[in-house]
């Protein structure tokens, strides 16, 4: 576990604690958030404690708790590691020549699998990351989840790629959101695809990748250290169809041309082939063929329904990292083997 808050001496062993008085809640509210984070995870005291201590009610003791894991304040390390999990890791390495596959447990709630495996991602991330390095970033909920398991630290020199386009609304699974929320982590600079996910058509795509502007962010994807990715699939569940970004219509389409999913937002087919569609001719990111040469390519991807989408895009990319979870590891390696 991990305490953000790094002013512990400060907080914990003030005069007003010492004293035995109860603490000023006139403090803003991350204070009082690492406080209690503090008190609980670390000191061993019990909600009812930190509750009579603090003065204030258990119920928000209980939800200030949550939200620590919830937003990072507080990061949950299991340091040991399950054998089935770590097998089917060495089974995977060896079948698709991989650097380094991690295997997660499979959750009890299939709602948990996007945190699970973000939550690994993150724990990864925060092991290799170091001065100078130019990573890129993809998007979607799993890559989100990892924010919270990533340790943040002053990197010299660091800079973050967003490689693809925005949604037009707000959303915590915004890709420009995600990427200036993970740059920040490290104090480094950040760049944009300033357009949408999406063009219109295909001219006014072709005209975005004419700014000067865009087409830096596209030399810059050419020189990345590491490239982060994720995998959507065809399903009413994917981000893509939960944000509208296209319509039905268009789904059933890129299906029927043989599309099993999406990488940065380009439908490929089984083979791990970009599918000859036009919504992958108006899509305002970096192309996967872009970043196969990437020195430290991370696809973080899990799921039963993913399985085929997440085979396609190892054979498209090629990833030299792997996270995923233990079904979709089981049954990758099965329908490999029977290839």
């Amino acid at each position: 576990m991990t305490i953000n808050a790094v002013d512990e001496p400060r907080h914990s062993r003030s005069s007003k604690e010492s004293s035995g008085k109860r603490p000023d809640l006139t403090t803003n509210d991350s204070d009082l958030k690492a406080r209690i984070a503090w008190m609980y995870y670390v000191e061993g005291m019990t909600q009812e404690a930190i509750a009579d201590r603090l003065g204030i009610k258990r119920l928000r003791i209980l939800k200030i708790l949550a939200q620590c894991r919830e937003d990072g304040t507080v990061q949950i390390r299991v340091n040991s590691k399950a054998s089935d999990c770590v097998r089917l890791a060495r089974e995977l390495e060896k079948t698709f020549d991989l650097t380094r596959a991690i295997v997660v447990p499979r959750p009890y709630a299939e709602e948990k699998l996007p945190e699970a495996i973000g939550v690994a991602t993150g724990n990864y991330l925060s092991e290799i990351l170091t001065d100078g390095m130019t990573i890129g970033l993809g998007w979607g909920e799993t890559l989100s989840k990892s924010l919270k398991a990533v340790t943040p630290r002053s990197l010299r020199s660091c800079t973050v790629v967003s490689l693809l386009g925005a949604l037009t609304k707000a959303s915590a699974h915004n890709p420009s959101e995600f990427a200036w929320r993970f740059a920040d982590l490290f104090g480094a600079e950040c760049y944009f695809l300033a357009g949408p996910v999406y063009a219109p058509d295909e001219a006014t795509r072709d005209g975005l990748f004419r700014h000067v502007g865009i087409k830096e962010v596209v030399e810059r994807a050419r020189r990345l250290d590491i490239a982060v990715v994720s995998v959507g699939d065809l399903s009413s569940q994917t981000t893509i169809a939960r944000y509208n970004l296209l319509s039905e219509p268009d789904l059933t389409a890129l299906a029927d041309a043989g599309a099993v999913g999406d990488v940065l937002c380009h439908f490929i087919n089984e083979r791990g082939e970009v599918v000859d569609h036009p919504v992958n001719r108006r899509v305002v990111a970096v192309h996967p063929s872009m970043i196969q040469g990437t020195p430290k390519l991370v696809l973080a991807s899990g799921g039963w329904r993913k399985v085929k989408a997440t085979m396609a895009a190892i054979r498209l990319l090629k990833p030299s990292v792997f996270i995923t979870d233990e079904s979709a590891a089981e049954e990758i390696i099965a329908r490999h083997a029977n290839q």
